[in-house]
């Protein structure tokens, strides 16, 4: 094989969490006294952390002032409270992701995720819709590491899985995985079936982009 290791996103790559994501930020947004935002607004915000995805919901003029970053900090807040409590009223894997998993751990590959949603948050989605053992290691957005795109959060991983850039794959469906993967040197597959449309992928590099979750086990020989 030419890859050992599968690294994998999490939101609009293994599961489609977004009327969630939307359902905890909405309620949130409402208790600081903003408007709700459409769900498939949310598609273009997401993947770059709590903090950021609160911030860029906010109106415009918010955004622009001078208490942008203390007003978003306390809407996620809000929305990871909102998120821990119901974070799978909506969210399901996407059709053929589960028997991926299962086939690639079966020719003895090496499986982990690579989030930026909060890691306690992470570890309920992916614990409650997988097999346990599914995934050698996760990794959401914790303290003392930085979110992706940034090379030590996914070199953080490879070293825990004991697997180098150039034997190593991240698959992801936004801008960010791609750049993610690239920072280190992993070879960078976009997916369709997720949050980001297809030229944004092949923009921010990716290496191949996949139209069924089966199409990658013929990226791994």
């Amino acid at each position: 094989m030419k890859y050992k290791a599968i690294i994998f996103d999490l939101d609009g790559t293994l599961v489609d969490t977004i009327a969630d994501i939307a359902a905890s930020m909405n309620r949130a947004l409402e208790l600081h006294g903003f408007p709700r935002l459409n769900p498939q607004e949310y598609t273009s915000k997401v993947g770059w952390g709590i903090h950021r995805l609160a911030l860029l919901t906010l109106p415009p003029a918010i955004q622009q002032s001078g208490e942008a970053q203390s007003i978003a900090a306390a809407v996620a807040k809000d929305a990871t409270r909102f998120y821990t409590e119901q974070p799978l009223v909506y969210s399901s894997p996407y059709p053929g992701i589960r028997e991926l998993v299962a086939e690639l751990k079966k020719r003895g590959l090496k499986t982990a995720v690579l989030t930026n949603k909060p890691d306690p948050v992470a570890r309920l989605v992916l614990n409650a819709l997988f097999p346990p053992g599914s995934f050698q290691h996760i990794q959401g957005d914790r303290l003392r590491l930085p979110r992706k795109p940034d090379p030590r959060a996914t070199g953080e991983l490879l070293k825990a899985l004991e697997s180098a850039p150039a034997e190593s794959m991240l698959v992801g469906d936004s801008e960010i995985d791609m750049e993610a993967a690239h920072a280190v040197g992993c070879y960078a597959v976009g997916v369709s079936w997720g949050f980001r449309p297809c030229p944004v992928l092949e923009q921010s590099g990716a290496d191949r982009i996949i139209h069924r979750p089966e199409e990658l086990l013929d990226c791994c020989y």
